[in-house]
């Protein structure tokens, strides 16, 4: 399940998409577009700003604005900066990889092998749909 603050991100990042190339946004356009609390919006924005998502400029006609192309940029890469891993169990991450306390061996676990399964369906998804795909779909995603 993704977090509330993950949905408030794609939300964010929807709006920052359809603006793109039009110069910076204020956090109060988008958090009154989007409903989402401006605090709680400040901070989503600081954290992708921080991983490279993002670029901010300050000042009158400042607000924040995509660094990057949302051709470039997939839901996963944003999920993983806002929620960490995607992974269902922490010993099928592929980016966060960490082995399980409670299993003996990963070989012979019976429970693994349908972690796997559930990692590869989501991140199927989230690595195939672009900010740019997002934003146009419109909540129309097939």
């Amino acid at each position: 399940m993704i977090s509330k603050k993950a949905k408030y991100a794609f939300k964010a990042l929807k709006v920052l998409t359809e603006e793109y190339g039009k110069g910076p946004i204020l956090i109060a356009s988008i958090s009154a577009k989007e409903k989402i609390p401006q605090k709680f919006l400040e901070a989503i924005l600081l954290d992708l700003r921080n991983h490279g998502l993002l670029q901010s400029q300050k000042g009158k006609g400042g607000g924040y604005m995509l660094r990057l192309d949302p051709q470039q940029v997939n839901l996963a890469q944003v999920l993983r900066i806002i929620d960490g891993p995607i992974a269902p169990t922490p010993c099928v991450s592929k980016h966060f990889y960490v082995r399980c306390d409670d299993c003996a061996d990963e070989e012979t676990c019976v429970i693994r092998p349908l972690m796997v399964r559930v990692r590869d369906a989501n991140l199927a998804v989230y690595e195939q749909v672009t900010l740019q795909q997002f934003a146009r779909a419109n909540g129309q995603l097939v």
